[in-house]
Parts: structure tokens; C-alpha cells; sequence
């Protein structure tokens, strides 16, 4: 399957939880999705990619702040790769998400256990709504001839 088609999932991988974006069929927003246990995981990918066309994963990458790795980076490379190999169909890509679980934090109050849970699927959005931004920056670039 191409990349040009079918929507883009954002994935924010935590060691609990992880939380789950969408884009739109036409690639230019994203909405927070859902948020599943780790271990639930790969079963909740092979339900959606059976409901919905998702032809790009988009993987937010945990660095540190001077884009070194840390115990988390290592842990979500290990997750990228067994999820990659499970679904060789989507395009896979690794993206920088530094700040965004604090982004998602600052959104809002989390009093209720579902706003907290609710907040890794933020997080995703804001990681899949990056990488949007910058492709439709790239896709206006090769319009203008750059």
C-alpha cells in the first residue's frame, strides 16, 4: 500500500499506557483516538487496521532534551520494531516527541482517572499533528519548486 493513501495513526508509547491519534482522511488533522493498556496493544492495532485504511504509523520518539537517548528511547525502539515487523503493511516512522506528554499535561485539568487517560491520547495528537504540519510544509515546498 502506498503511503499516499489511508489515514496516519499516532502512537504515544508509554510503559503503562499508550496512547492513539488519527488523522483524517484527507492527512491534515488530528484527533486524540483512545487509549489502550500496553499489553492490549498490538491486538487493538489488528482490530483497526482492519476497520479503518491506516498506511502510515507515525511513532513518537522519546529523547532527551539534548536528543541523546535514555532508558525510554531504547524501550520505545524495541516497541517500534516488534510492532513494525507485526504489521509490515504501514509505513513506520519514529518522530521526535519531545515535550509533548507535557503539552498534553498543560490542556487541561486530569482530576478523573479517564482525563489522565485521556492525556496519552493528547499526547499522540500532538505528535501526529507535528509530523502533519510537516508534510504539508513539504508538499507546499514541492509545489513552489523548492
Amino acid at each position: 500500500m502506498s503511503s499516499k493513501q489511508g489515514k496516519i495513526l499516532g502512537i504515544d508509547l508509554g510503559d503503562r499506557w499508550v496512547g492513539l491519534a488519527i488523522s483524517d482522511s484527507a492527512r491534515l488533522l488530528a484527533r486524540p483516538l483512545t487509549t489502550v493498556a500496553a499489553p492490549e496493544l498490538r491486538s487493538f492495532l489488528t482490530d483497526l487496521v482492519q476497520r479503518e485504511v491506516i498506511s502510515t504509523v507515525v511513532v513518537g520518539h522519546p529523547q532527551t532534551m539534548g536528543g541523546g537517548k535514555s532508558q525510554q528511547t531504547l524501550s520505545v525502539e524495541t516497541w517500534f520494531q516488534h510492532l513494525q515487523k507485526a504489521f509490515p503493511e504501514q509505513q513506520w516512522i519514529l518522530w521526535d516527541e519531545r515535550l509533548s506528554s507535557q503539552r498534553a499535561a498543560q490542556s487541561g485539568k486530569t482530576t478523573t482517572r479517564a482525563a489522565k487517560l485521556r492525556q496519552h491520547a493528547v499526547a499522540a495528537a500532538f505528535i501526529l499533528e507535528l509530523y502533519l504540519i510537516f508534510q504539508s510544509r513539504i508538499r507546499a515546498d514541492d509545489e513552489i519548486g523548492h
